[in-house]
């Protein structure tokens, strides 16, 4: 097009300038002539020169540098990104052409003008129109389950799940639509359903709560009991669990213990030598100067076996015979500690000389079970010292 311009152009300068084009410029090869000036004795204004073509082309290139030609560009299918759209199929438009663009479906325009203008340089004015997807309505939160979801505008998604133990009734994924309308209603989640639970021979279940109909939901429980003298081996309680079974019921069983019997340095309250029966106890005692080390009763389990005995622990003589000790917080002198003995697990302090500081200090030792270990530290004193000059005993100078 703009060639065709160029070449009209140079038409047009030929006829002004008395140049005469024999055939078509765009038709094929041109052969100019030179039509000069008239020129009174030596040519005819009807006579004319013909130029060589060379030197043609060579004027033509030069006409062409002070031969100006616009040419406007066309603009294309303006972009209209993800939200907006523009009515019909044109593909090209002309500068000032005008075009009015609109919010897609799901889309609506918040705000600027909907016109855009084809410019000469073939580009599109820039668009104010805003347009903001379409909301539904916040969804609610869904009873024993979870839903995901970024956003709540159109195409947005929210995902379902329900909890263990709760089966989904409905869509588990929904989508916000161009009308802000969810595609499906939400969905809810419903318990598991078990049967009626097993019941084990020689006993029952007692229900948590009351029983209505033999449809029992998820989490649904109960306690089981034996009938005497039956004892329950397994589990106490029973539920209705997420895969829609009971879990596994207890037994039933008769358990009897055999004859307890006793132990070292001590004695049991009864001296009854049967079997005894689940959950059935007997005591024990120990014997003078010893300590029972463990329950004082013990009790058939539903295994068939005793729980733990108690042990008799013997007691300790305190093995210094001059010197001054500290037993329950009080100070004795060990020739006045009556019974020289302490039981089983109590703590007995003597006292030990620093030598560097001129102090004296206390040490402790715990008789078990019959033995007293006395402190490497403790110095018996002599008869004299002890009777005599007893003020210089590390129990009685300044402790450190």
């Amino acid at each position: 097009m703009c060639f065709e311009l160029w070449v009209q152009s140079m038409e047009a300068y030929f006829r002004r300038s008395h140049w005469i084009r024999l055939s078509g410029f765009l038709n094929g090869p041109s052969t100019f002539f030179h039509r000069p000036l008239p020129k009174e004795r030596t040519q005819s204004l009807s006579t004319p020169q013909k130029m060589n073509p060379t030197l043609a082309l060579l004027l033509l290139c030069q006409l062409a540098f002070y031969t100006s030609v616009t040419c406007k560009k066309e603009c294309g299918r303006p972009p209209l990104g993800d939200d907006k759209e523009l009515e019909g199929f044109q593909r090209v438009y002309s500068p000032g052409d005008e075009v009015v663009l609109s919010c897609k479906r799901g889309y609506t325009p918040s705000s600027g003008s909907r016109s855009i203008i084809c410019t000469a340089s073939g580009d599109w004015t820039k668009s104010r129109l805003t347009c903001s997807a379409k909301s539904c309505s916040f969804p609610e939160a869904l009873d024993h389950g979870d839903m995901e979801f970024v956003d709540i505008v159109y195409q947005s998604i929210i995902n379902y799940t329900c909890h263990e133990g709760y089966i989904l009734q409905g869509a588990s994924t929904i989508e916000c639509l161009y009308d802000g309308q969810w595609s499906d209603p939400p969905p809810k989640c419903t318990p598991v359903i078990c049967g009626l639970p097993p019941i084990p021979k020689y006993g029952k279940i007692v229900y948590d709560r009351t029983l209505t109909g033999n449809r029992i939901v998820f989490g649904f429980g109960g306690t089981y009991e034996c009938f005497p003298p039956l004892v329950l081996i397994g589990n106490e309680r029973g539920s209705c669990s997420a895969n829609g079974n009971w879990t596994e019921p207890p037994e039933c069983k008769l358990v009897t213990c055999s004859a307890p019997t006793g132990i070292k340095n001590g004695y049991m309250t009864i001296n009854d030598k049967r079997e005894h029966g689940f959950k059935e106890t007997v005591k024990y005692g120990c014997n003078v100067d010893y300590v029972l080390d463990g329950p004082v009763e013990i009790e058939c389990l539903k295994t068939g076996d005793w729980s733990m005995k108690p042990v008799c622990r013997a007691s300790c003589k305190i093995g210094i015979k001059r010197g001054r000790i500290l037993y329950n917080g009080k100070k004795f002198w060990i020739g006045d500690f009556e019974p020289n003995k302490i039981l089983h697990a109590d703590v007995v302090f003597v006292y030990c000389m620093n030598k560097e500081k001129k102090c004296g200090y206390a040490v402790s030792t715990q008789c078990i079970d019959g033995k007293l270990n006395i402190p490497e530290c403790f110095e018996e004193p002599s008869g004299f010292t002890y009777k005599f000059n007893y003020d210089s005993l590390p129990s009685e100078i300044t402790q450190c």
